[in-house]
């Protein structure tokens, strides 16, 4: 019954589409005549979903109304530098802004963001007929404040996967082999122990062949925030540890002894396994971000790995970036016994539901000017081919789209897991204090990570010094 209603309204609305064009078609003009000149700075990290924005929609957006868009793509840690400095001195120098999942907490309890939803209902003429909030997948309820207004439009939201190397996995030599070794078929792993199975088997093995090839990607820079989140996003929810280990219902308690599981033995459990595949990693591992990771799989050095999944396209699909092209499966990272079924009850999650918004900042100089970009990016007509360029889908449209549907089959149907098994996986948690607990703790991860401090040792210390951070900034009672 909701697929005929829904094909029938599709239906309506191309037919009042078709009556009016020649309203809808110059409305871009007409609203972005008295800002015809103006130019807009934005900031965003250097990533696919962004340098689209940048390369495809902002010179389109020039054309069609006369606002230029200069967008500034850079590093990660320099993409929050300048912005945070730039709305905590109310400088004006951008006018938009990239709002990762994790960090929207903050900027709205410190009110850096322009109200999207109430900015339109106070300017109707700013409001374009093809922008519609109700298009948006339950993604951008992350962007929502507590009226549920929309404080940035969704440009980006990926999930973080399991990838792995068909063409070993479905080597039947390969296949042999592992058997011969552990008794099982070679798979894509369910549990924890066939994932460390799988990565010991293919380490030894690219010994044995004399090839340059390891069992798992392994996030682990040693002095990067991306280890981090590995751990905490990735790692830790798949043996039932979430948000963090924090109990925000308990007086955000943090160790063990006060009702929290930061060093819970599931934590610990977590980490020793984590250790272990980044100790039979590609050398490069203890270096890697989220970018070398991509690259490293990408490079054909891994025979399965935890990606996100925003570079699931390009790995997959670009012989000039990728030596893997055609020989990337996708599949749910591997849990431990409980949580795959806590996450479909809503109880728990898989992993990490990543993504991010272009957000105006409060103190944009030319605020109506950048609304409009945003509608812009935020309509279902610019999507799909968005979507096949950059694996993200923001809008649930763009999951029926031909270009989409063929491009779902070169990802090994990655967009039908995203649609279908999205509900599994979570963002960060709603914590304001996101930056400031990141800092406070990664520093002990670090010397986790470089053996300064045993796993144990290192999470007890974490926990300890969560819950007085928590303290020093008074959500801790």
């Amino acid at each position: 019954m909701r697929h005929g209603l829904r094909a029938g309204a599709s239906a309506l609305i191309f037919a009042m589409m078709a009556g009016s064009v020649p309203a809808w078609a110059d409305f871009w003009s007409e609203a972005g005549a008295p800002f015809k000149g103006v130019t807009l700075h934005g900031v965003t990290e250097n990533a696919p979903p962004s340098t689209y924005i940048r390369d495809v929609l902002a010179p389109e957006f020039e054309k069609k109304t006369g606002i230029k868009v200069e967008i500034e793509t850079t590093s990660w840690d320099q993409m929050y530098d300048k912005a945070i400095k730039d709305m905590e001195a109310q400088t004006g120098i951008y006018d938009l802004v990239y709002i990762e999942q994790d960090i929207i907490y903050a900027y709205l309890q410190r009110q850096f963001l322009t109200d999207v939803t109430q900015s339109l209902k106070d300017k109707p003429e700013l409001k374009a007929p093809t922008f519609d909030e109700a298009k948006f997948t339950t993604f951008a309820n992350y962007f929502k404040g507590e009226k549920g207004d929309l404080f940035g439009v969704p440009m980006e939201a990926f999930i973080k996967v399991y990838l792995y190397r068909t063409d070993l996995f479905n080597d039947p030599e390969i296949q042999a082999a592992y058997k011969a070794k552990t008794g099982h078929d070679l798979k894509p792993a369910t549990t924890h122990e066939e994932y460390t199975s799988i990565a010991d088997f293919f380490t030894e093995y690219g010994k044995e062949k004399g090839l340059d090839l390891w069992g798992s990607t392994a996030q682990a820079n040693t002095g990067h925030p991306s280890s981090w989140y590995e751990y905490f996003e990735t790692v830790a929810p798949t043996f039932g540890v979430y948000n963090w280990g924090i109990d925000a219902n308990n007086n955000y308690a943090a160790t063990v002894e006060h009702g929290g599981r930061m060093n819970s033995p599931e934590a610990k459990e977590a980490l020793k396994w984590w250790l272990h595949l980044r100790d039979i990693a590609p050398p490069e591992s203890p270096s890697s971000t989220w970018t070398e990771v991509a690259a490293t799989f990408a490079a054909g050095r891994a025979a399965q790995g935890f990606v996100y999944g925003e570079n699931a396209a390009w790995i997959a699909s670009d012989p000039e970036r990728s030596k893997v092209v055609d020989h990337v499966g996708v599949a749910l990272p591997p849990v431990s016994p409980g949580v795959m079924e806590a996450a479909e009850k809503g109880e728990g999650y898989i992993g990490y539901y990543d993504g991010g918004a272009f957000g105006v900042p409060v103190s944009s100089k030319n605020r109506d000017a950048a609304l409009l970009f945003l509608q812009y990016i935020g309509q279902d007509e610019v999507q799909p081919a968005w979507a096949v360029a950059a694996p993200r889908i923001t809008n649930t449209a763009t999951y029926s789209d031909p270009g989409v549907i063929a491009m779902d089959k070169k990802l090994a149907g990655y967009y039908t897991m995203l649609k279908d098994d999205g509900k599994l996986f979570a963002g960060a948690p709603p914590y304001p204090f996101h930056a400031q607990l990141r800092e406070a703790t990664a520093p002990i991860f670090y010397d986790i990570l470089t053996g300064a401090i045993g796993p144990d040792e290192g999470l007890d210390k974490m926990a300890a010094t969560a819950e007085q951070e928590l303290t020093n900034l008074g959500y801790r009672k």
